[in-house]
């Protein structure tokens, strides 16, 4: 179904990009990964997965541009690169808030409005931006990446009408805590904003958002991601899935 389609999937070098990178790839989907990591690492995965590797830096739009010039048309769209920090807005970095925006919403317009024009062209397209359960409600200490995921799936709206008639549809995954590097990284940063142990952070904080009481795994996101670029998902546009434990159940 998804061969020789063609497919870019940022931040796709361990977590949740990885998963939806390896998934596709096995469907025999031609990946191109993007993200952070030790060059051998990277290499390796491109050779277990076969895939390529662009490590344009997103945050900054003349690097984007040159990379969609560098790999061409693509298929698929994943927009999932993403950064987070945590602290009270009065102790916010500005310069925190800029990358946050920078990385998790701004290069996703980049990217979109860059790989637009041929996926109308061929008729055919799938874009899908990994959002959050906190594009649809917020945390403390989280203004930036709560704005920006919020941003996400408003613009995720709004191309999708855009892209209507056009064969290409647009839509955002929304996971609660996946254990990922992301999420990981962020407990210490909570374990100070709060004065809580690492133990009250996953118990009392993470989980406690999630009446599952446990992890979204990343092959739970990618398998929604593989979903949503088949022919049974060509009438699903503009939607925002969940995939959070039932916290936005709440």
């Amino acid at each position: 179904m998804l061969k020789n389609k063609r497919a870019l999937v940022t931040g796709s070098t361990s977590g949740i990009g990885l998963a939806i990178a390896r998934t596709l790839a096995a469907e025999g989907v031609e990946v191109i990964l993007n993200g952070l990591g030790d060059p051998d690492d990277i290499a390796a995965l491109c050779e277990e997965i076969g895939a390529t590797f662009n490590g344009a830096n997103l945050m900054q739009p003349d690097a984007i541009a040159a990379m969609m010039g560098d790999i061409g048309p693509v298929d698929i769209l994943v927009n999932n690169a993403g950064m987070q920090h945590v602290a009270p807005v009065e102790d916010f970095p500005p310069e925190k808030w800029d990358a946050i925006i920078a990385l998790n919403l701004t290069a996703a317009f980049h990217t979109t409005r860059l790989a637009v024009p041929a996926m109308k062209a061929k008729g055919w397209g799938r874009i899908i931006s990994t959002a959050s359960a906190h594009s649809l409600a917020a945390s403390p200490f989280k203004s930036a990446y709560v704005a920006a995921k919020h941003g996400l799936a408003g613009f995720t709206k709004t191309i999708a009408l855009e892209l209507a008639t056009c064969g290409v549809t647009a839509n955002c995954i929304s996971p609660g805590y996946v254990w990922t590097p992301l999420v990981e990284n962020q407990i210490p940063d909570t374990m100070a904003a709060r004065g809580m142990t690492r133990e009250q952070v996953m118990n009392d904080i993470l989980l406690a958002k999630q009446p599952t009481k446990s992890f979204v795994l990343p092959e739970d996101v990618a398998a929604l991601a593989l979903f949503l670029c088949g022919d049974a998902a060509r009438n699903i546009t503009g939607a925002n899935y969940t995939l959070d434990g039932g916290w936005t159940a709440e």
